[in-house]
């Protein structure tokens, strides 16, 4: 969550599909199942995703971090689907394989898409690996999720001026303009000093992990506005980051507030303040 290089990496390099033990989920990539099926923390990917290709040369290039976006969400169009025209919006972005050959394939295949249906073959052919629960999980990686990934990939693409775009609804647009704003990817690593640390220890005593009020002090650092107290805390990227929902749904909820006090959260964002 500190160093945005590498979760870049993390979202477009190989994942290894292996696990020790029921409980590692090492082979969900940088992902959980809440993030797969309900779309959660997708905004961060997006945009660390755009502003990796944006920021390759000296001038920002807008249009090649969308043409990125576009891959990486790519899946192939269904095999009887009636042919697009040439104005309307696509799922198959194969014709920028030769571009970003990492992000899509020749078939269409998306960097997202392929690691989804990877994750679902890997339970299924190592069910020995994974939890009951996953287990059944895996099925919901299948058509519903196709469906569900078609329809928010044509989303996607509306025009932020279109007029019938409702506010609220991401696009490709929307994420290249924020990626703008932000800039290059950063490494925002923040070291603590001993006596932060000592005072963590001290005033910790509900059972949320001590390295996890670390990097959220670390992050409120980071990211701290000049004209704030608050900052945006992505619950669902923090999730995706531990690999499970323990953070959200457990750890989260049990840090006291005489070291951070949490306001409303939902939809997987919220926002605090560090008070210690």
């Amino acid at each position: 969550m500190l160093n945005e290089i590498e979760e870049f990496n993390a979202y477009t390099s190989p994942v290894i599909y292996t696990a020790e033990s029921k409980r590692d989920t090492s082979y969900l990539g940088r992902f959980t199942f809440d993030s797969f099926l309900e779309f959660r923390g997708l905004s961060r990917v997006l945009t660390i995703i755009a502003r990796g290709y944006m920021f390759e040369t000296e001038t920002p290039d807008t249009e090649r971090a969308r043409r990125a976006l576009c891959a990486w969400c790519s899946m192939p169009e269904m095999k009887k689907a009636t042919p697009n025209e040439e104005w309307q919006f696509k799922a198959d972005f194969r014709y920028l394989h030769g571009e970003f050959p990492g992000l899509v394939d020749s078939k269409g295949n998306g960097w997202y898409f392929r690691h989804i249906k990877s994750v679902a073959d890997y339970i299924r052919s190592s069910p020995d690996k994974v939890n009951l629960s996953v287990v059944k999980k895996a099925d919901l990686l299948g058509d519903k999720f196709d469906r569900e990934w078609r329809k928010k990939l044509m989303q996607f693409q509306y025009h932020i001026f279109t007029p019938h775009t409702e506010s609220w609804v991401m696009t490709f647009d929307s994420i290249v303009a924020d990626a703008l704003v932000l800039g290059p990817l950063k490494d925002k690593t923040v070291i603590l000093s001993q006596e932060t640390l000592k005072r963590i220890n001290e005033l910790n005593k509900s059972g949320a992990p001590d390295e996890v009020i670390v990097l959220l002090i670390q992050y409120y650092l980071a990211n701290k506005p000049d004209d704030s107290e608050w900052v945006v805390l992505p619950t669902a990227n923090f999730d995706m980051y531990f690999g499970n929902t323990n953070f959200s749904k457990k750890w989260l909820k049990q840090i006291p507030e005489s070291i951070i006090i949490r306001d409303t959260f939902s939809f997987g964002v919220g926002r605090y303040k560090v008070v210690i």
